[in-house]
Formats: structure tokens, C-alpha cells, sequence
């Protein structure tokens, strides 16, 4: 799918950036925050109007976000590693009292509430209400100089300024994982141990569960627990990699290799069927009456997803390749777990040659 994006934008499978002259993301790739490995990165596409304005307001918001979240980060850390406080912090509550994480929301009195609102009124008053996004002043310039870190040169600036970003955009991240892990586990440090009533805990042990990210389901597909659309999207999942190892190597190969001698169709050589997207737009008709009749032999002769929804295990269509078939239970575990890793990584492989 990378490689269809990737020809879509650039005419070329290898997706060259040089190619593509007439993005309007190009006005802001000397901007901070463009930072190594991944330099610009807008995959939503909010810059893509070129509007400088914008562009300087969502990055004096960007800076805002993560200075708060640098914060909450560690208002979320320090009391787990340092203590609390000593004292009361209202009338009956001492601090020793108050949970740490979310479960402090429940304890704060209402003058608590009118003290954080107020104090973050007046940080915003005193810094301009966002003249910083909408007027003359910087991103990120809140009209207070802090020691030491707004002296030097420009350069000296500039780079502070980057890891600001880098950090906040870090913290943001932290953050919101501090909020769900203690939402799924009570605590801040979200150990998965606390979290016994899990409807996940069903899936892992589960083919696919591997190194780093162990199971991950950010997008909550198996909160349900049911076993029978697991295995209906773990066929899905099977199906997709393999299709993608395919398309990914048929994006290469002729790249590579070369194509075939000879006529695809009448008075179409095959050395005249252009590489990637635009090869679609010299496909005769017949060509697309072979490719579905094929994809419906193989549905059929698989068992019409006998392996999503019937009594077949997920991948399994009917047919056993030579070598790969061979061999005890846990080496055939081990060769579909590979299988599985190399499918995610063809899926994503194909999504980046499309763009």
C-alpha cells in the first residue's frame, strides 16, 4: 500500500521525494520541528493549503500542548518517585490522602477547581491571549524570558527551541499512555497485572502477539472477547499479508528483473506496460476478466472463507505448499508466526509504493 502512495505521488514505486516538485509542504521543510528520522511529517495533511498562517498557529498550539504535558508528565512521576507533601491540602485532606493519577479528580474540592482555572486564565491573559498563534509574536513566545534559557545566540535559540518540541511531542505521547494505563489499571505505571479483568488477556498467547509491542490492539478490536471474531480477523489478517507480499514483490520485480519478452495482449508488448499505478491504465478488459475469475477460483477452491468462519484454522486454504507443510507443530507455529510478521510488514511495504 506504501508503494502504491508512494508511485501515486511520485510516478516511481521508490517513491523519490525529489520527484515530487509541486507538494506545498515543501514551504515549511526548513521549519523547526522537522527533526531526523522521519523530517517533515504531515500524514493528516493539515499543511497541505500552504497557509503560513496556519502553519504558525498550529505550531504555537503544538508548543503549548507539549509545554502542558511536559508538566502533567511529571506531576504524574513525581509524587510515585518523591512523596507528596506534607500538611493538609484542604480541610480534611491531607495530601499523604490523595491518590496519585486519575483517581485524584475525585478528591478535588471545588476551591480546588476555581484555583486551577483561574491560574490558567491568567497564564493566558498575561501571554497575550495567543498573540504568539495569531499576532506578532513567535510560536511559543509567552512574553516570559526564563533564566539562562533565553540568552545566547539565535542558533542557540533555535535549537533549544527544537528540543522543546521534541520533548513535548514526546511527553504528549507519554501522557495520554499515563492516562490509559491508569484507566485500565489503576495506577500511573499501568502494571498489566492489575488489569485481571482484561478481555484481551484471552488473545495472549495468540499467534501475532510478538516482540516489541507484545499485544497490541490500540484501536480495541478484541475489548469484546469473542474468540470467533478474532479468528475471523486474524484469517482477514493472514489473507491481506499475503496479498501484500505478492503486490510488493510484483511492484519489485519488474523494477529489478525486467519484464517479460513478447505481447501481454494485442499490439500491447509487455516492455509497454508501465511500472506500478499506471500500469492499471493500459490493462486490457480481458486482462481484468482473468484477474477476477482468478481471485473467485481462489475463494472458491479455499472454501469460500471456510478459514474465517468454519471449522478450518485461520490461513489455512485448503492447500499445502511443498516443505512448508512438513514438520511438528511448533515448527509450523513458528513458520505462520513469520508469516504473519511478513505480511504486516508487506502491508505497510505496499501502502508506502502507493503514495
Amino acid at each position: 500500500i506504501g508503494m502504491f502512495f508512494q508511485d501515486g505521488l511520485t510516478g516511481s514505486a521508490w517513491g523519490d521525494w525529489a520527484l515530487y516538485t509541486d507538494s506545498p509542504l515543501r514551504a515549511f521543510e526548513s521549519e523547526l520541528g522537522v527533526q531526523a528520522p522521519v523530517g517533515f511529517w504531515d500524514p493528516v495533511g493539515f499543511t497541505k493549503d500552504g497557509s503560513a498562517e496556519n502553519f504558525k498557529r498550529r505550531r504555537a498550539v503544538e508548543i503549548k500542548h507539549g509545554r502542558i504535558a511536559m508538566l502533567a508528565t511529571m506531576g504524574y512521576i513525581t509524587p510515585e518517585i518523591t512523596g507528596k507533601f506534607g500538611g493538609l491540602c484542604a480541610e480534611n485532606l491531607p495530601f499523604s490522602e490523595i491518590p496519585n493519577g486519575l483517581a485524584a479528580l475525585k478528591v478535588v474540592p471545588f476551591l480546588g477547581w476555581v484555583q486551577m482555572f483561574a491560574y490558567a486564565g491568567a497564564v493566558e491573559y498575561s501571554s497575550g491571549l495567543g498573540a504568539d498563534a495569531w499576532g506578532s509574536r513567535a510560536p511559543g513566545d509567552q512574553g516570559w524570558k526564563p533564566p539562562f534559557f533565553s540568552e545566547g545566540t539565535e542558533e542557540t535559540k533555535k535549537r533549544r527551541l527544537s528540543a522543546e518540541i521534541a520533548n513535548g511531542r514526546l511527553a504528549m505521547m507519554a501522557i495520554i499512555g499515563m492516562f490509559f494505563q491508569d484507566g485500565l489499571t489503576g495506577s500511573a505505571w499501568g502494571d498489566w497485572a492489575l488489569y485481571t479483568d482484561s478481555p484481551l488477556r484471552a488473545f495472549e498467547s495468540e499467534l501475532g502477539v510478538q516482540a516489541p509491542v507484545g499485544f497490541w490492539d490500540p484501536a480495541g478490536f478484541t475489548k469484546d472477547g469473542s474468540a470467533d471474531n478474532f479468528k475471523r480477523r486474524r484469517s482477514v489478517e493472514i489473507k491481506h499479508g499475503r496479498v501484500a507480499m505478492l503486490a510488493t514483490m510484483g511492484y519489485i520485480t519488474p523494477e529489478v528483473a525486467g519484464k517479460f519478452p513478447g505481447l501481454c495482449a494485442e499490439g500491447l508488448p509487455f516492455a509497454d506496460i508501465p511500472n506500478g499505478l499506471a500500469a492499471l491504465k493500459v490493462v486490457p478488459f480481458l486482462g481484468w476478466v482473468q484477474m477476477f475469475a482468478y481471485a473467485g477460483a481462489v475463494e472458491y477452491s479455499s472454501g469460500l472463507g471456510e478459514d474465517a468462519w468454519g471449522s478450518r484454522a485461520p490461513g489455512d486454504q485448503g492447500w499445502k505448499p511443498p516443505f512448508f507443510s512438513e514438520g511438528t507443530e511448533e515448527t509450523k507455529k513458528r513458520r505462520l508466526a513469520a508469516e504473519i510478521a511478513n505480511g504486516r510488514l508487506a502491508m505497510m511495504a505496499i501502502i508506502g509504493m502507493f503514495f
